[in-house]
């Protein structure tokens, strides 16, 4: 039985808050071009496995999104931002009124520290309403990929303009997209490669009448990408259309995490990885090297702490896990032997790192994970 929360993976539209594309600011432009750093190199999108400064994330807001888990949701956040504090920096974006409530949840055991900054938000999911960092040597910049709650799927007035807001804060060149996206919906190598879905960025609800190819473009003129590997997802069947961060990662350049369904998963997530694995087996990456596959297999849904059905909307998805400085963050669902499986198979992938385990039941409820409550601000690599 689902965790009674509304769900951001179900099509609910919450409210008339949300806003039309148009009052999110100038029209967008075709193809906006990310900025250059001082020697003329273009910014690129980092992996993620890059070193952070920081990770930003962002304090659940409202009880209409949580109605009866919104304490817990909490928690949960306090949680993951402890565990990433033992390796880096956290700043937790939060409403002025809840700040006070923020700092005291994240104020204490914090050992780089953990900053609130009073930003308003609606959700906790700064992955795909923050800013998306893109780099060249002596160069930082933030691209706003103009988040319309999904395509207008839940109410979002505030996490709207959070991203221009905290690069405004931070003093972060602020480069407006030509597509409208969220974070979780872009996975890079750091090498000029991109993993992304077609059904969560080819479509009417983010931008309508642009062809694949004209996503591409913009896509690779914004974050300084050379290729774009398109595995089909599946649309209108979660509130995000499929992103790819639940899908497939870049462990390494020319290394891939895929996300393999665990027992009594819907057939149709099945199918979606079927397909986005034969993909994979045969695409090149950016500098024409072929992909090595390591499959993550998914926990038993009748073996988890939270009992839920294959059409749940819980994201019970090892693959949604965040690296930070020496270590990565992955769920634990209380299966213990996918538990341990996911351990295993994430510390083989990353040996420099600690592979921490922690019990994000309430996030996964509510159809996210780790990864889509974070988003790291890379360090700037050094001028030439």
């Amino acid at each position: 039985m689902d965790t009674p929360v509304t769900s951001r993976r179900r099509l609910l539209r919450l409210g008339a808050a949300a806003l039309p594309l148009a009052a999110l600011g100038p029209v967008l432009p075709t193809a906006a071009r990310a900025a250059t750093g001082p020697t003329g190199a273009t910014l690129r999108m980092p992996a993620e496995t890059d070193r952070h400064v920081r990770t930003f994330m962002a304090w659940p807001a409202l009880s209409a999104v949580w109605p009866s888990s919104l304490g817990a949701v909490r928690r949960d956040i306090a949680n993951v931002a402890h565990a990433i504090s033992r390796y880096e920096p956290v700043v937790m974006l939060a409403r002025p009124g809840q700040a006070a409530d923020a700092r005291y949840e994240c104020g204490s055991g914090a050992y780089y520290g953990i900053d609130v900054v009073e930003i308003p938000n609606d959700d906790l999911w700064i992955r795909d309403f923050g800013p998306t960092f893109v780099v060249a040597p002596g160069a930082l910049a933030g691209v706003d990929t103009n988040f319309n709650g999904w395509g207008n799927k839940q109410t979002h007035a505030n996490d709207a303009v959070a991203a221009a807001t905290l690069l405004g804060q931070y003093g972060v060149q602020r480069v407006q997209a030509g597509f409208v996206g969220e974070g979780g919906s872009l996975e890079a190598d750091g090498q000029g490669t991109l993993l992304a879905t077609v059904s969560s960025l080819v479509n009417g609800n983010r931008n309508p009448g642009m062809t694949q190819d004209q996503v591409e473009q913009a896509m690779k003129s914004a974050l300084g990408v050379d290729k774009v590997i398109w595995v089909p997802g599946l649309a209108g069947q979660d509130i995000t259309d499929c992103h790819i961060d639940c899908l497939a990662r870049f462990v390494a350049p020319g290394h891939v995490i895929l996300d393999q369904p665990g027992p009594r998963t819907a057939a149709k997530w099945v199918a979606v990885y079927d397909e986005t694995k034969k993909i994979l087996q045969s695409a090149t990456d950016a500098q024409g090297r072929s992909l090595t596959l390591t499959e993550l297999p998914g926990p038993d849904r009748d073996r988890m702490r939270v009992r839920v059905g294959p059409d749940s909307s819980f994201l019970s998805s090892y693959t949604n896990y965040y690296t930070v400085n020496g270590a990565v963050l992955v769920p634990q669902f209380g299966d213990t032997v996918a538990d341990g499986t996911a351990y295993a198979i994430l510390q083989a992938a990353y040996p420099g790192r600690n592979v921490i385990q922690l019990n994000i039941d309430t996030i996964a409820s509510g159809g996210g994970g780790i990864h889509c409550a974070t988003q790291s601000q890379p360090v700037v690599p050094p001028a030439v």
